[in-house]
């Protein structure tokens, strides 16, 4: 049951991770990240998701800090996740950029680490890299991002460990439904990203009816649908009231008809590039 912010799903190999995060894509790394991280945490999320190629792992790093003494929590109680950089990609290269974004995160080790992008050629040697880290206890859990079924297919037939997250883009109007399904029968956890299509859904007429019915807004109507279809979601803000907006989930259920009409929204449109056609 979905009851509070910080309630965790179990991955596959026992791990707890929370349903609810802060992202921090396109935030800068100055009192920006710092101010929304620690205003996230201040409000019961516990989980933040970072990635190198953000730059902005020092400043999530800094607010981790500081919201820690704030609250009294201690590391254990959160879970941070980063990303490997498609330039990093590669054995030897994904161990040394794990530990520079270590280092950066001034953390001694990780709860989630995903290898940002399925670079051809390069993401199973990489993967192996994840799986020596993992092995040696220096993260908790270790996954991928924006991989298509056909790209986990691949990874799954020279990999010893499975990948226990894919954090892929995932909203109303691309809802993912077959990789979604194939995730669940690998034991793979899907994470959204872009859960909210960037802004993109605000005025839509079906979500706006469905967001008038419950008194919600479209949003936490949208964050609730990803939770009915238990997928995980890390809604990103550097607005406190959003950032509790976005946690407010948890007095209210979408009926069968109301996930229905969202599921009707499907048109397979993206507002990220495409994992099988990128060029960076």
């Amino acid at each position: 049951m979905l009851n509070t912010i910080k309630d965790s799903v179990t991955l596959s190999n026992g791990v707890k991770m929370p349903w609810v995060g802060l992202g921090v894509f396109q935030v800068e790394n100055d009192l920006t990240v710092i101010d929304s991280v620690k205003a996230a945490i201040r409000n019961g999320y516990r989980s933040i998701d970072t990635a190198a190629i953000y730059e902005n792992e020092e400043g999530v790093g800094q607010g981790i800090k500081e919201a820690m003494n704030e609250v009294g929590l201690s590391r254990e109680e959160l879970f941070i996740t980063s990303k490997l950089w498609n330039a990093d990609q590669g054995y030897e290269s994904t161990i040394a950029a794990f530990h520079e974004s270590l280092k950066r995160l001034d953390l001694e080790y990780l709860d989630l680490y995903l290898i940002h992008w399925p670079v051809e050629g390069k993401y199973t040697e990489t993967w192996r890299a994840l799986e020596t880290l993992y092995l040696e206890g220096k993260v908790k859990a270790i996954g991928v991002s924006n991989f298509q079924i056909h790209h986990l297919e691949k990874l799954m037939t020279t990999s010893k460990i499975k990948p226990m997250i894919n954090q892929v883009e995932l909203h109303p109007c691309l809802s993912q439904k077959s990789l979604r399904e194939f995730s669940k029968s690998q034991g793979i956890q899907i994470q959204a990203w872009a859960p909210l299509m960037q802004g993109q859904l605000f005025e839509d007429v079906v979500l706006s009816s469905i967001a008038k019915k419950h008194g919600k807004s479209v949003a936490q109507v949208v964050l609730r649908w990803h939770l009915q279809n238990e997928v995980v979601i890390i809604p990103k803000s550097i607005k406190e009231h959003r950032i509790q907006e976005n946690a407010d989930l948890f007095d209210f259920t979408l009926d069968q008809e109301d996930m229905k009409q969202i599921n009707t929204l499907n048109q397979d449109k993206r507002v990220g590039p495409d994992p099988d056609n990128f060029d960076f």
